[in-house]
């Protein structure tokens, strides 16, 4: 139930969205939690298009939108100048502009402790510009730059940034949006870097119906796909979805089948590298 979660909204009808985007399904959640009193950081990405055409905005606060690579050091500037001391600055940004382009601004910002919220909404490719691989497209799946699917894996930014030791930092998923506000509030309680890493199931880039985004989602979590958790004070803290999930996985033929971007991919492979990836998070909790 969403009942606790307040009804203003500050992500507007109208904006230019694919259908089924569940990337401003998690704005939609982040803005809630955050409220008025709060300004975006948007380098390149599809958020930036779907603001609408200027210089009217479906987004309800301040925006800035910047270059790929300058996200997390803009917002620190932003969030260390006077005026700006108590509101709540974050970034958005997609996968593209954290995992690879953003990396070495968002590594600088952690290391400085800069108080900003740094949310990446992760789509698993460069959706915006015609869906190239990114640095953390799933192995095997079918990108413009990886036609007969990626055959190598993805790079682990939660575990680099972790590496860092950021004051807090999560996984979160579109499917659950209830989640998502309970983490962005708390992110923004706390003083210093906080990184919240959000699964975008994106029906366009992966080849599904737009219906079955929040399904699809679900089942990345209930197979092991992707975990939910909360990594505070050097310690990993899995969430229910996750729990459950790593006690009996479902299997990932069904979440590989529905998606287009998958087709002809070894599953086997897709398989093995799932569970080695259950085996790791279960050995650091």
């Amino acid at each position: 139930m969403l009942d606790d979660i307040p009804e203003e909204e500050y992500l507007y009808k109208g904006n230019t969205a694919c259908a089924g985007c569940t990337a401003m399904l998690a704005l939609r959640y982040i803005l809630k939690a955050a409220g008025p009193n709060s300004m975006i950081v948007n380098p390149a990405c599809c958020s930036t298009v779907c603001q609408g055409p200027y210089p009217k905005s479906a987004y309800g606060v301040p925006v800035l939108n910047i270059a790929f690579a300058a996200a997390a050091a803009t917002a620190d500037g932003i969030a260390s100048a006077e005026r700006n001391k108590g509101k709540n600055i974050i970034v958005f940004a997609g996968d593209g502009g954290t995992v690879d382009i953003g990396i070495q601004a968002l590594s600088g910002a952690i290391e400085r402790n800069a108080n900003i919220l740094y949310v990446c909404y992760d789509n698993e490719a460069y959706s915006n510009t015609g869906m190239q691989k990114s640095g953390s497209t799933p192995k095997g799946a079918i990108t413009t730059t990886t036609p007969t699917g990626r055959k190598d894996s993805k790079k682990d930014i939660d575990f680099i940034v972790m590496a860092h030791r950021p004051v807090y930092m999560a996984t979160a998923s579109s499917a659950y949006p209830k989640d998502i506000y309970k983490k962005v509030q708390k992110a923004l309680s706390i003083e210093g870097t906080k990184f919240i890493h959000i699964h975008c199931p994106c029906p366009s880039g992966w080849r599904y119906p737009t219906e079955r985004s929040i399904e699809l989602g679900k089942m990345a979590v209930k197979t092991g796909m992707w975990f939910l958790y909360e990594y505070e004070d050097g310690k990993i803290k899995l969430n229910p979805p996750t729990v459950a999930a790593l006690k009996k996985p479902a299997p990932i033929d069904d979440y590989i089948k529905s998606q287009g971007r998958f087709k002809g991919a070894n599953i086997d492979a897709i398989r093995s590298e799932v569970e080695e990836g259950i085996a790791r998070i279960k050995e650091m909790v």
